[in-house]
Formats: structure tokens, C-alpha cells, sequence
């Protein structure tokens, strides 16, 4: 049985959103604030943390940002994989505008991430979410202790909570 924790990734600078290259999905291109670094490198402080077998990540760069801080602190290897992405505005990976995302969220939020009966929004609900995340949790299932940084809504849709940034939550598989 494996043990793993899933950390938030740090508070983001989202100074440059809607700018340069972090326009539409380059928005997940956005490092960590200065304070979502040091968020992060308290968090590996914690002693749970310590002789972890790997570190997974997200591929977006507040989360692979958060990975390489953690990796570093904990002499661990760092393993991208693409399927830890956040949470989708549009289940259909069509890039929704700020406006329409904030919408979709609004509505996973209002029916606790459970499309409402009947109804086939464009948001990726919970399930989904899950049947992405769990085959990849599932291919390190054979390892003692991995640290995964990830999103909040991931981590929600796993264990029913959403963590601050830097926050543990561990999860058995």
C-alpha cells in the first residue's frame, strides 16, 4: 500500500496573466510568487515529507517549480507526468476566457463537483478528475512514500478537502 502526499503547489505570481506568452493556457506557464517560494520550502521541512521515493508533479510550472524546490530539499527524484494537471474549465481542452472559466467554477463549486441530473456541463467534475489522477497514482502504487505537487481542486476531488497553498494531505491508495 502507498502512501502519498499531496502538496498544494505555492502561491502563484499571476502578475503577468492575460500578458506576453501567459496569455489563454499560457497562463499555466506562471511561476511561484516569492511567497508561494518560501510557502514551499517550509513545507519540506515537515517531517512526513522525509524519505520520500519520488516526487510527482503536474506538469504546470507552479506545480514542477514547487516539485524542483521539494526535490532539492529532500534528495528526491522528480517524476512529470502530464495527467496531474489542474482541474479543466472545459472537459474538451477548449481554452475557455477568464470570464467563462470563472463560470464553470462557480458551477462545479455549486453542485460540489457532480454534474447537476440531466445536465452535461463542459467542466471537468470530480469523477473525471479521479478517473485521470488514479491511474497515475496507481502506476507508483508499489512505492513506500511519494510526494505528488499538484492543484487544490486534484486534491479535493481525491480527499474532499482543498488545501491551502504548500498544505500536505495524505493519501492512502
Amino acid at each position: 500500500m502507498a502512501l502519498f502526499y499531496l502538496v498544494r503547489h505555492g502561491k502563484t505570481d499571476y502578475s503577468e496573466r492575460n500578458q506576453k506568452i501567459y496569455q489563454g493556457f499560457g497562463v499555466n506557464l506562471s511561476p511561484l510568487s516569492a511567497e508561494g517560494v518560501i510557502e514551499i520550502r517550509n513545507t519540506a521541512r515537515d517531517e512526513r515529507l522525509r524519505g520520500a521515493d519520488l516526487i510527482l508533479s503536474s506538469p504546470y510550472t507552479r506545480a514542477v517549480q514547487t516539485a524542483a524546490i521539494l526535490s532539492r530539499e529532500l534528495q528526491a527524484d522528480l517524476i512529470i507526468e502530464t495527467d496531474l494537471h489542474e482541474w479543466m474549465a472545459n472537459k474538451h481542452y477548449v481554452y475557455e476566457d477568464d470570464e467563462r472559466a470563472e463560470k464553470n467554477y462557480r458551477e462545479f463549486a455549486e453542485n460540489n463537483g457532480v454534474y447537476p441530473a440531466g445536465q452535461d456541463p463542459d467542466w471537468e467534475d470530480t469523477a473525471a478528475i479521479r478517473r485521470r489522477v488514479l491511474p497515475v497514482l496507481d502506476k507508483y502504487r508499489h512505492h513506500a512514500k511519494v510526494i505528488v505537487a499538484c492543484h487544490g481542486m486534484l486534491i479535493q476531488s481525491l480527499c474532499g478537502c482543498h488545501p491551502q497553498n504548500g498544505e500536505i494531505v495524505e493519501f492512502e491508495y
